[in-house]
């Protein structure tokens, strides 16, 4: 439904939100195994991808669900996969052969109570640190974190634009409560003409390498079958992509793996700040409990009380320069998060011991509440 020129809002949980956005950016091949509570979005893409001439798979398991993802991917396809917890855990090594040969992929993590199978109906944010070290060996990662339905679909197709550019795998990484949530939300699909073709051949097939580094970014993955000779391996290889042990090409390409997302620091950090120029208190809140900081704001702000909010939009990288800023003129730094502290570490090492960090931690299923966040203000 459409107003005028303009589309109208659509009323959609952020899991919806998510399947249109893939729709969006392009993507033609899904490979997932249901699991609570991320299953709308393989639902909603089991319908949609073939009316658009892509490939719904329900895989096995999760494990040939992220590496269907991977093979599609290599091959050409914008490729996505949907999980939970437990999933996700079994997505790691696949998602560290994603990193080492460079595939672009995007793994939505729609986050429930553990540890294991926990509690699959109830929101938790327990994958935060696992989106970071959750493979082995030394990597970057790329994760978002959206607060409501409409960020569901814009940080989509934002995962999607970075996992081209950088050529890496990028997590969505949404609670359970963002998840199932029903909002308006309004979805205006890029405009197809704008976006550069990023697998466009750049060199005659003679001389491609895809693992050549030089500059910010690699060259792009051009897809089997269009003429373009190269090797994947998960060993660590030489610029053609066969295997390598020679220990300068390791330590090369294992740095470069890393510069690729720490020179491009600029491009991938994105955060909203709330109320800080006077803050005396500052909130550190992501996903759900963003929302519930944004409300016990309010109510500060309307009792006279100096409190403001830092809220990530991108977790890895973590935003430390611009966090720290924030935090310059404040007394406190409040996290507040559904876990046992995951984030609040790296808070405290972007404060470097310079500001208090006061941590209010929630855990058993139940999403912090605006009236909790208050209370624990009292104290502060």
């Amino acid at each position: 439904m459409e107003t005028g020129n303009r589309p109208a809002p659509r009323l959609l949980t952020g899991n919806e939100a998510v399947a249109h956005a893939a729709i969006d950016a392009g993507v033609r091949f899904f490979a997932g195994y249901p699991i609570t509570p991320s299953s709308e979005i393989a639902e909603s893409l089991s319908v949609m991808l073939p009316k658009v001439g892509g490939v719904f798979i329900q895989m096995e398991d999760e494990i040939a669900a992220m590496s269907a993802v991977i093979g599609a991917a290599i091959a050409g396809a914008k490729a996505l996969t949907a999980t939970s917890g437990p999933g996700f855990s079994l997505k790691q090594e696949a998602i560290g052969f994603a990193c080492v040969t460079e595939v672009p992929c995007v793994i939505a993590n729609v986050m429930r109570g553990g540890p294991s199978t926990g509690l699959p109906t109830l929101p938790a944010q327990g994958d935060v640190m696992q989106a970071r070290w959750g493979t082995h060996g030394d990597h970057p990662a790329v994760a978002l974190c959206p607060e409501r339905v409409s960020e569901a679909y814009t940080l989509t197709l934002r995962a999607f634009d970075l996992s081209e550019r950088l050529r890496t795998p990028v997590i969505l990484l949404m609670d359970e409560v963002i998840g199932h949530v029903t909002e308006k939300a309004l979805l205006v699909p890029p405009d197809p003409a704008a976006l550069p073709d990023l697998r466009a051949p750049v060199s005659p097939p003679a001389e491609y390498r895809p693992y050549r580094y030089s500059g910010q970014v690699p060259p792009p993955l051009v897809p089997f079958g269009r003429g373009y000779r190269y090797h994947v391996t998960g060993l660590l290889h030489d610029e053609t992509g066969f295997p390598s042990n020679d220990t300068r090409n390791a330590d090369r390409q294992v740095r470069w793996l890393m510069d690729k997302v720490e020179q491009n620091r600029r491009l991938l950090t994105d955060f909203e700040l709330v109320d800080v120029e006077d803050a005396d208190v500052l909130l550190f809140a992501y996903g759900a409990s963003a929302r519930s900081a944004k409300a016990a704001l309010r109510i500060a702000r309307s009792q006279g009380r100096k409190v403001g909010l830092f809220r990530p939009r991108t977790i890895w990288p973590f935003p430390y320069g611009e966090l720290a800023a924030a935090a310059h003129n404040v007394r406190a730094v409040v996290p507040i998060e559904m876990n046992l502290g995951q984030l609040s570490q790296e808070v405290s090492l972007a404060v470097c011991g310079k500001v208090p960090v006061k941590p209010l931690f929630k855990v058993g299923g139940e999403p912090v509440a605006p009236d909790e966040v208050l209370s624990f203000l009292e104290g502060v």
